[in-house]
């Protein structure tokens, strides 16, 4: 297994379309976070974008769960950073 760090970044002009699409969005989530592949997620304060940490085969898996994800079709977002991630700390 690989750890990866997502950072999206919101496209500003989609706000209400994000929000709308966002409780399918969450609902994705806790669904990857219940299967193990979703270590940590969360929005930025100022809304314009998140941060996500999955735990996955490869980044195979990890496109092919973003390109599952209600977000990605409803395109609010874009990928500003996508690495695999070698935690020094990991989570608890």
């Amino acid at each position: 297994m690989a750890q990866f760090v997502v950072k999206l970044r919101f496209d500003v002009d989609q706000t209400d379309r994000r929000l709308e699409v966002r409780p399918a969005h969450r609902e994705y989530l806790a669904a990857l976070k219940a299967d193990g592949k979703l270590v940590a997620a969360g929005p930025f304060t100022d809304q314009t974008g998140a941060l996500l940490v999955y735990d996955v085969a490869d980044e195979a898996e990890l496109r092919d769960i973003l390109a599952k994800d209600p977000y990605t079709p409803a395109d609010v977002y874009e990928i500003a950073t996508l690495a695999e991630w070698q935690p020094l700390f990991p989570f608890s």
